[in-house]
């Protein structure tokens, strides 16, 4: 009996995963190569600014994997072999961390994935539909649950304050208002809408999302077709 009790403790100890939480995120996680992102469009810089506006009614259409890669990737894709982004940033240190919470898209089941910029890659971290959630964590603004993916933009400040201390704070809030630009901008392209969202429950985004230690959510950005 002693036996049978020190394998079942064996096993159970087997069973616990005491790897870092971003460690589990991405060693675990589906990966999903996104088609290659457009560098031109019929839509001139100029027309695109002139026609930014903030959407929070969408029409009923799924979004396609071509479209999410093609937003995602002016958010925060590489553009440079030397690793340069679409959005600049203080130091090229690149604290912003950029999720999909997909409800709606073709190809792509409900989930949240993780935008990775190195390989233009999708990695799924959570299981199922839960605009739901962000929705409600967003103060109910219903533009959160009805679109058919909402992006997430998160920060690791540590990242930037390393090097810049306090002042870093203030240069991770401008990189995320360029990469939230370029969205609205990708969007009018596409022929799609979006809004910023800021006012939410930032501890309960953290917890829909499974955030690691020390990343904030500082936007959501709902998109659909109008």
């Amino acid at each position: 009996m002693a036996a049978i009790a020190m394998l079942a403790i064996a096993l159970a100890a087997a069973c616990v995963d005491d790897r870092p939480p971003e460690e589990i995120r991405v060693r675990d996680a589906m990966v999903l190569e996104l088609p290659g992102p457009a560098r031109e469009s019929d839509t001139p810089i100029e027309q695109a600014l002139f026609a930014r506006r903030s959407v929070r009614d969408f029409s009923e259409r799924s979004l396609t994997l071509e479209e999410v890669g093609q937003l995602l990737w002016a958010c925060q894709g590489i553009t440079d072999p030397r690793g340069y982004r679409t959005a600049p940033s203080a130091g090229a240190l690149y604290p912003l961390e950029v999720y999909a919470a997909v409800r709606s898209v073709e190809d792509l089941t409900p989930g949240v994935y993780r935008y990775v910029p190195e390989g233009h890659e999708l990695h799924r971290i959570i299981d199922g539909d839960v605009s739901s959630a962000l929705c409600t964590a967003a103060l109910s603004q219903t533009a959160v649950g009805d679109a058919p993916a909402a992006i997430v933009i998160c920060a690791v400040p540590d990242r930037t304050t390393a090097k810049y201390g306090d002042r870093g704070v203030h240069y991770v809030y401008m990189e995320a208002g360029h990469a939230a630009q370029n969205i609205y901008l990708q969007a009018v392209s596409l022929d799609l809408g979006t809004v910023s969202i800021a006012a939410f429950d930032d501890a309960r985004v953290q917890q829909i999302l499974n955030l690691s230690p020390g990343e904030v959510p500082l936007y959501i950005m709902p998109v659909g077709g109008m």
